[in-house]
């Protein structure tokens, strides 16, 4: 049984839906952070999958926006958790709805 470009599309397509639910509706700064990257990784999944599918003079160029989409990914991970972190330790929650940090 062979898996075309539809199936990997559709899976990709699945988990960006499901990221994205997460990152809307849930509360948690942690969770949300969690549904960003899932929705990265579902990028990942389409580009790869166009990569290989796909009939372009550079065949792996999916596979290196990939690594930097990785990298990014990294950054801001390590980034956002820092921060969340630091807002714990000030405001002792980490609950979007609770933050107010902008306010005067």
């Amino acid at each position: 049984m062979t898996f075309g470009l539809e199936s990997y599309l559709t899976v990709s397509g699945l988990l960006f839906a499901i990221g994205l639910w997460v990152a809307l509706c849930k509360r948690n700064a942690i969770v949300v952070l969690m549904g960003v990257e899932l929705m990265l990784n579902a990028v990942n999944v389409a580009l790869v999958a166009f990569s290989r599918f796909g009939s372009f003079q550079v065949p792996l160029a999916g596979h290196v926006f990939v690594l930097f989409i990785l990298t990014v990914a990294a950054a801001e991970a390590s980034v956002a958790l820092a921060m969340a972190v630091s807002i714990y330790r000030m405001r002792g929650t980490i609950e979007i709805d609770r933050l107010d940090l902008m306010k005067f």
